[in-house]
């Protein structure tokens, strides 16, 4: 090898062995300008490489794509149900042993969720609605107590403020059952009855009865249906339908403790 050809081959050595810029400069060069430019292959030779870690890095900090809860309980029965037919129309022992294990799994499932739901009501009383409305035998029964002597309270309070309609016919062997129990709502608490006849026949227990003249239908009766009762607030004027037929007097008394002091829904 001759003295300049030693040179060159020094030269290029030196080029490729010593740190510096000069190597990694003309290198790039030459592969942007040939293989990037003009060949156009890309990361194979790691044209786009910074590209392409930074996009790798970007969806790697996007959040997981989740499969929504209610798509996945679908799934869940779909399967389900998918096992069940095909252990029924082939019922092998695998396909059997196959449905049998993921019912099982469901059921475990649908048991820690039980599990879970009472003792998050335990632990919030906020979510137990039976503290508003007691299903145990003891407390259920220390809420009626307390529900009897508010209606009581009530039904005291009333004769200040409402009066009942009752709409009878004299001819009504159910308004003649009927007749005794709002005498004696009528007698126990003072509370004003005004007995309408719809066919002008008497009634005993309410000598002091009227012919009705239209003040069933201005009630918001409808029918021509008695026994009938109503609640006529003097405060508003308004009419308050408490019901028809024959009712004993805890109910006719519920109704109105209902209708004048419970919100609706709130009791339920």
């Amino acid at each position: 090898m001759n003295k300049l050809a030693l040179l060159g081959l020094a030269a290029v050595v030196a080029a490729a062995t010593a740190p510096g810029l000069a190597q990694t400069a003309d290198t790039a060069s030459q592969r942007d300008a040939f293989y990037c430019d003009e060949r156009k292959l890309g990361s194979w030779f790691y044209c786009n490489s910074e590209k392409v870690k930074r996009e790798a890095k970007e969806r790697e900090q996007q959040p997981a794509q989740t499969v929504p809860a209610v798509e996945r309980m679908a799934a869940i029965t779909k399967q389900l149900d998918e096992l069940k037919a095909l252990a029924i129309l082939e019922p092998t022992s695998e396909n059997i042993v196959n449905y049998i294990r993921f019912q099982r799994e469901q059921l475990d499932r649908a048991s820690t969720f039980a599990d879970t739901w009472s003792r998050s009501i335990w632990q919030n009383p906020e979510l137990d609605y039976t503290l508003e409305r007691p299903v145990g035998t003891l407390a259920k029964q220390t809420w009626l107590t307390d529900r009897r002597d508010q209606r009581e309270g009530s039904m005291q309070a009333l004769t200040q403020r409402y009066g009942v309609f009752y709409f009878y016919s004299s001819s009504c062997s159910a308004c003649g059952t009927f007749s005794p129990v709002m005498r004696a709502l009528s007698d126990n608490y003072g509370l004003e009855v005004l007995a309408v006849s719809m066919d002008g026949g008497p009634n005993e227990l309410f000598p002091n009865y009227v012919i009705d003249s239209g003040q069933y239908q201005r009630m918001g009766l409808q029918g021509g249906t008695v026994p009938a009762i109503v609640l006529f607030d003097t405060q508003t004027k308004q009419p308050i339908p408490i019901g028809y037929g024959v009712m004993a007097a805890d109910e006719v008394m519920q109704r109105i403790f209902y209708l004048t002091q419970i919100e609706p829904g709130s009791d339920y």
